[in-house]
């Protein structure tokens, strides 16, 4: 159990600070566009497309043997 949570508080810090971080430009961004620059679009810009990630990408369940062999009528052949 100690080990758990060795580990899951420093990802739990980094997750915030960089949630912080994604914040503080989005913002910046949205109050102060002619001050913001080349950095505060890249991170806001990243940090929205590591949030798509989760919707678009899914652990596949491989290719089984039954979805390989397809019957002509559509039908998965059992063997």
């Amino acid at each position: 159990m100690a080990i758990r949570t060795a580990v899951l508080v420093p990802v739990a810090l980094l997750g915030l600070v960089a949630g912080a971080v994604w914040w503080w430009a989005v913002l910046r961004l949205a109050l102060v566009p002619d001050q913001a620059g080349v950095l505060e679009g890249a991170v806001a810009a990243g940090g929205w497309g590591l949030s798509l990630l989760p919707v678009h990408v899914s652990a596949s369940r491989g290719v089984t043997r039954a979805s390989r062999h397809r019957r002509s009528d559509g039908i998965s052949d059992p063997s």
